[in-house]
């Protein structure tokens, strides 16, 4: 069985620079992490693709399934819950999430690291 440990926040960007329904990367310690605002939040998910191993979902396509918050792959087109990382199209398939937040006007993200 695996635990989640989190290690401190990280400041990344004015939450001005997150373009509405947009995917931007961030290198987090050397971890690659795509950050989307939404109408609904804030989310953090691993930038690279469980499906290719290609470094891309932060330049996926931004949408809904259902009223869940989703990103598809800019690649084969899987589409990944924003709140889970779950993958909608392929059972057992998933990328890792992080925490994220706005404070003072600024993001924040702090990396979930499975042990």
């Amino acid at each position: 069985m695996s635990t989640v440990t989190t290690v401190r926040w990280h400041t990344v960007c004015p939450l001005s620079r997150l373009d509405l329904d947009r995917g931007v990367a961030a290198l987090i310690d050397g971890v690659q992490v795509a950050l989307f605002r939404t109408a609904d939040g804030l989310y953090a998910i691993e930038n690279r693709d469980p499906v290719t191993g290609a470094y891309v979902l932060s330049r996926g396509i931004v949408g809904s399934r259902r009223g869940v918050p989703t990103v598809a792959s800019p690649l084969h087109k899987q589409v990944y819950d924003l709140r889970t990382g779950d993958c909608l199209d392929l059972p057992g398939v998933c990328v890792a999430r992080h925490e994220i937040r706005c404070r003072d006007g600024m993001v924040e993200v702090r990396l979930r690291q499975e042990e």
